[in-house]
Parts: C-alpha cells; sequence; structure tokens
C-alpha cells in the first residue's frame, strides 16, 4: 500500500478544515525587484521559477529544523496560490478560475548552500528542498479573492525584517499561473509560492519567524538545531 503524500491543513474562513497534498510547489524567484537587487540578481523578463518537493511542507506552529552543515538560513514570507481546477496552457484571462484558495507561506532557503551552488554554475534544489524549509500558515482565504494591495510582512522575535505589498509584484499573479501551466499541468492542490519582498535575512535556532498578509493571516514557526548542527 502506498503512502499518502505529506500534508497540511488549513482552515477557510468559514471554519471549512481542508487537507491540501500538492503533487508539486512551484516558487518564484525575483517577482520584487527591490528582492532582486538585495542579492545581486537580475531581474527576470518573464516568470522563473524552481520546485520544492511536498516533503519540505511544514504545519504553522511547526518547527523549521537547521540542516546539518547548513551555516546560513534565510527567511522568505511569499503569497501563495492553491490550485483548484486543473489546467494546462491556461490563458491568463482564465487563470484566476483555477484558483481555489490562497495562504501565507514562508520559503526557507539555506542561503550558503545555495550560493555555492550558483558559483559552481549548478542547481540549488538542495537549498531549497530540506525537510521543513516550506511552513504554511494555519488560515486560508477562499477564491474568488482580490490579491492587489496586500500587505506581505515577516518578522524574527517580534522585531521586524520584511515588508512590502503585493502591488509591488512584477508580474500578476494572471500571469505566473499562465506561464507555468504553459510548461507543466497545474494539478489540484498544487501550490505556487509567488516570491517574497526585500528584506530577506539570516535566522538561527532559537529563533521564532512570524509572518503574515493582509486578509489572509499569519504564519509562526520555531527555529531549531538539527543532528550536529551548529547554526
Amino acid at each position: 500500500r502506498m503512502a499518502q503524500r505529506p500534508s497540511v491543513s488549513v482552515v477557510l474562513e468559514d471554519g471549512r478544515r481542508v487537507v491540501l497534498r500538492p503533487s508539486k510547489i512551484l516558487c518564484l524567484l525575483r517577482t520584487y525587484a527591490e528582492h532582486a537587487k538585495e542579492l545581486g540578481n537580475a531581474v527576470p523578463g518573464k516568470p522563473a521559477f524552481f520546485l520544492k518537493p511536498p516533503s519540505a511542507l511544514e504545519p504553522d506552529g511547526g518547527q523549521v529544523v537547521v540542516p546539518r552543515g547548513v551555516r546560513e538560513l534565510h527567511h522568505e514570507v511569499e503569497l501563495a496560490v492553491v490550485i483548484g481546477k486543473p489546467g494546462k496552457d491556461i490563458p491568463e484571462s482564465e487563470a484566476l478560475e483555477h484558483v481555489a484558495m490562497w495562504l501565507v507561506c514562508l520559503d526557507m532557503t539555506a542561503r550558503d548552500v545555495q550560493d555555492a551552488a550558483k558559483a559552481k554554475r549548478l542547481p540549488w534544489a538542495e537549498a531549497k528542498g530540506y525537510d521543513s524549509f516550506a511552513p504554511v500558515g494555519s488560515r486560508a482565504r477562499a477564491a474568488p479573492w482580490d490579491y492587489h494591495g496586500r500587505s506581505v510582512w515577516l518578522s524574527v522575535n517580534g522585531q521586524q525584517r520584511q515588508h512590502g505589498n503585493t502591488d509591488l509584484m512584477l508580474f500578476s499573479i494572471e500571469r505566473i499561473i499562465s506561464e507555468l501551466s504553459r510548461c507543466m499541468t497545474l494539478e489540484s492542490g498544487d501550490m505556487i509560492l509567488t516570491g517574497t519582498p526585500a528584506g530577506v535575512g539570516p535566522v538561527r535556532a532559537g529563533d521564532v519567524i512570524t509572518a503574515g498578509i493582509e486578509g489572509i493571516g499569519e504564519v509562526s514557526v520555531a527555529v531549531v538545531a538539527g543532528p550536529s548542527s551548529k547554526l
């Protein structure tokens, strides 16, 4: 008997509880110009993305585990989309019809691992794919929902680190969904993390990360040391 995919549960505004079991987690990069600038990266001409495995999911109130050997772990807060109606080659004009709900998520990143891979021109899936590297808020907003003009923020130990607004995104959610669906079929339950605003930075064991998006809710996780971790 095959094991089920990893899952997290969320509660909609009407009190309904939904279990999410994405087949894939697609993550946009450099969708906020100031974030690209702070890391010295060029802004892409069209939506660019990478994948996180579903095994990276972590529930609200859980723990982000610092992997062995990682010396620099960064936080990134993101607005996430959950696909409801599957689709391929979705027109921008129909993209939001495929959205089931909206979430607040974290895209945890082993920055030193990522930088080392980039320097060697190698893929950096490892830097993004560790277990617990995709915490998900416990509250969700059912579609339809207007994502425009929403405040996006993150604090560490009560000190604000990131603060942005969805209106600063370089690409619309409609274009993101359309572009991704040109590459691969978007299946029901799939999650799309739409990028992070400026202000990303390091965390270490003992820190508490709290992040939120206006109109959705918050996610909070503790950072803990993994086996043999020195961070």
